[in-house]
């Protein structure tokens, strides 16, 4: 039998480019929606405000996005909402001008970049005239309350909060708790970056030959995310023959040779800020599997099938793990790091560990919800084995269970 290379409904062989289907009244019900969730938040933890200084949950919090990736390592943007007051931002130099359409921020100020590459040996006056800014704001919106939650701050940031009496607290907490549950908005949006994403998974198969290496086959990804309006791809995790197994190398310049396994993990955050989080594995040059190769095919769509069929409204993290296919043990050594996990404007809430000792260690019990989004893992490839199988699906908690949002196929002629 021979094996057909797979393929994406309406885009195989054309490469066009797809019209955006998002409409801007989407758009504004996102932007307000998750407002209000991380406001909800804010009320249920009885914390007046909170300060985020994470690209991704400024982004989540009021749509305003700028460098994200540069602003990731670089803490010069900073956003505080309050639950019962303004959203305000502080944006990088002269940047102001960039969030005035979105309709989430009561005011925008030029930020008090106090990190060492903007303030050098000055990091801690800059701290204090920083601090100054933000109690002053809490003085004037909240009055006396004494606590702020904050996603993540430098010592020199502690400090200097400290000195104005304000007791922190963890925020990145509220925000995934606020990011976990999606709207019918957020899923247009979800929905729509998974089919970008698909358009760059069919690209790569489309130029998937043998004789070019890693990195050019990767790259094809990166094209249609950018043409179509996305934004960066969080790894780079692409991998061939031998490098995939163990898992998590990413891609090099290794030349790939025909029929060896090629294996990927998108990783991608698309339009709008969403992340498509699917993986698939192929041969090079789409020839038939070896009878090890299909092999190892077969147990990663079994355990993915068996843990989606599995998810529901309800259903505790902990039995979700316990209940989750058991990996055989020559696999075991080289397991995903986790069963399932969270998925909207990036990984999120929760991570399922797997059971035995991994849930001894980092597990932690909660319900699965209606309206969540999660991707659910599966790597099998031997301690002493060759090469290794990466599958992943993203899927949509419904009340009957879960639906598939990732509709790239899998290699079905290889469960022969």
């Amino acid at each position: 039998m021979q094996t057909v290379k797979p393929t994406y409904p309406d885009v195989e062989g054309s490469h066009r480019i797809l019209r955006d289907p998002i409409s801007d009244t989407t758009l504004q019900a996102v932007r307000h929606y998750r407002l209000s969730r991380v406001r909800e938040q804010l009320r249920r933890h009885d914390v007046p405000a909170i300060l985020l200084y994470n690209p991704v949950n400024i982004r989540y919090a009021t749509d305003a996005s700028n460098m994200q990736v540069w602003s990731a390592h670089n803490p010069a943007r900073y956003a505080l909402i309050f639950a019962e007051g303004p959203a305000i931002l502080w944006d990088f130099h002269n940047c102001e001008h960039l969030s005035a359409p979105l309709g989430t921020i009561d005011q925008v100020r030029g930020a008090i970049h106090w990190a060492y590459f903007g303030a050098g040996p000055r990091v801690s006056e800059k701290a204090r005239e920083w601090a100054i800014e933000i109690a002053d704001l809490l003085h004037q919106h909240v009055g006396k309350a004494q606590r702020l939650a904050v996603d993540r701050l430098d010592p020199e940031g502690v400090a200097a909060m400290g000195a104005h009496g304000i007791r922190l607290t963890q925020g990145q907490a509220l925000m995934e708790q606020a990011r976990a549950i999606k709207s019918a908005e957020e899923l247009e949006l979800i929905r729509w970056t998974i089919r970008v994403a698909e358009c760059g998974i069919q690209r790569m198969a489309d130029e998937l030959r043998p004789g070019m290496t890693e990195n050019e086959l990767w790259a094809w990804l990166h094209f249609e995310n950018i043409r179509h309006g996305g934004e960066w791809l969080e790894t780079r995790l692409l991998a061939s023959g031998p490098r995939t197994n163990p898992w998590m190398q990413e891609c090099s310049d290794r030349v790939m040779h025909a029929g060896e396994l090629i294996a990927f993990d998108t990783d991608l955050i698309g339009p709008y800020g969403y992340c498509a989080d699917i993986s698939r594995t192929w041969t090079v040059g789409h020839v038939p599997p070896s009878p090890e190769q299909r092999r190892l095919y077969r147990l990663a769509h079994e355990q993915l099938r068996h843990n989606m069929a599995l998810l529901r409204p309800g259903l505790g993290f902990r039995e979700f793990s316990e209940r989750s296919w058991p990996i055989p043990e020559a696999f075991h050594a080289n397991r995903y790091c986790c069963v399932a996990h969270g998925v909207g404007v990036a990984d999120e809430y929760p991570a399922i560990a797997h059971p035995g000792r991994d849930w001894q260690g980092s597990g932690y019990d909660g319900v699965f919800e209606e309206h969540m989004t999660l991707c659910i893992e599966s790597y099998i490839g031997g301690r002493d084995g060759e090469e290794g199988v990466k599958l992943e699906e993203q899927v949509l908690i419904t009340r009957n269970g879960c639906e598939p949002l990732s509709r790239y196929p899998l290699q079905a002629d290889w469960l022969d």
